[in-house]
């Protein structure tokens, strides 16, 4: 599983009142982290699920009536050489601040967003809740490694009737995240739901985007797909993205194509790396539509990407219940380059040469 509920201590909280904001870095219900780990199972989970409510927040409010909110991710990863580095948060902080204004809410200052993350995994680290880097994980090109995952989300202020949030909380917890994806499935499937629509939402990074997404998964999965990938609305031939993920083609002529973005598609911060890191590397990198007759007919190689994934490959898309496999459903060269050339950096085994590491400090 990727994502645990057992969020580290140290969280940090911030209200929006009288024209500007005010932050507090709030220390939950914990003991050490061998003392947790050496608890009985019912204890442990008792103590990890109390460090997630929040007594003095409002149950009935724009957020849990309607969805409005907005969430960031991003991580804090063990580096080779020691300590931990975040991946890009200047990145997250912008993406974030254009989510709230997006949304109609006065936005969170993009430098007091990458300082507050910075100081919640230090505090976190601190009291010894982080992962240290294992040469292990190198085994498997980082597939399977540990880091931490920062998930900033705002919260509004209490309000039942339909309005947007004026005085909302932004919230950032830390957990232990490990794979996104489990092992030995990279099978995706077209979904026939829709995630976003033209003049939407779509672009944001809103929580109600997620539960077409939630569902259209499940669906995938119980059907024995790894992943499912949505079409456009307007023309249903057009590829958008994954359930919470973008989308690259790496096509028989050496083009590598992700669909452009717009309203419907979120501007990942993993797929913007991939882009330049391919075009330093001199390959062709078209943002433009594809088709899923293209795709599904040119295609050599196939990956999705984002934060919680890196870069995975996809072997097969299954649409109208025809089955288009990729690379005789291995992973490419292509594909594999990305994804070690991603991770690489991000745990600091290849040089950060771009400055998108950002080390927490000690």
């Amino acid at each position: 599983m990727a994502f645990m509920l057992n969020s580290y201590p140290v969280v940090y909280r911030a209200k929006y009142a009288g024209e500007e904001w005010k932050g507090e870095y709030l220390e939950k219900p914990h003991k050490t982290p061998s003392a947790e780990r050496a608890m009985p199972p019912g204890e442990q989970e008792a103590l990890a699920a109390s460090r997630n409510f929040y007594p003095d927040m409002p149950l009935l409010n724009y957020t849990t009536q309607y969805g409005l909110s907005c969430f960031e991710g991003l991580k804090a990863l063990p580096q080779k050489g020691g300590g931990l580095a975040i991946f890009r948060p200047d990145r997250n902080a912008a993406r974030f601040f254009n989510s709230m204004k997006g949304l109609y809410m006065p936005p969170f200052p993009q430098d007091l967003f990458v300082k507050a993350c910075l100081e919640t995994v230090k505090q976190n680290a601190a009291l010894g809740f982080c992962p240290s880097y294992n040469a292990e994980w190198e085994k498997d090109s980082f597939m399977t490694a540990g880091s931490v995952y920062l998930r900033p989300f705002t919260y509004a202020e209490g309000g039942i009737g339909v309005s947007i949030s004026r005085q909302p909380w932004v919230v950032i917890v830390t957990t232990q995240v490990g794979a996104y994806f489990s092992t030995g499935n990279s099978d995706a499937v077209i979904t026939n739901r829709v995630r976003a629509t033209p003049n939407g939402t779509g672009w944001i990074k809103a929580a109600s985007n997620y539960v077409n997404a939630a569902l259209a998964k499940h669906e995938a999965q119980e059907a024995g797909f790894m992943e499912c990938i949505f079409l456009d609305v307007v023309h249903n031939t057009y590829v958008e993205e994954g359930s919470s993920c973008n989308i690259f083609f790496y096509l028989k002529s050496g083009e590598l194509v992700t669909p452009e973005l717009g309203d419907t598609i979120l501007p990942g911060i993993t797929r913007a790396s991939i882009v330049e890191l391919a075009r330093d590397r001199g390959a062709q990198v078209s943002e433009r539509k594809i088709s899923i007759e293209e795709a599904l007919g040119e295609t050599k190689e196939c990956f999705v990407s984002g934060t919680a994934s890196g870069a995975v490959p996809v072997t097969s898309i299954t649409y109208k219940g025809k089955k288009a496999v990729f690379g005789e459903g291995k992973t490419g060269e292509f594909t594999t380059w990305v994804r070690d050339t991603i991770k690489g950096i991000q745990y600091g085994i290849i040089p950060d040469t771009k400055g998108w590491m950002v080390r927490v400090p000690d």
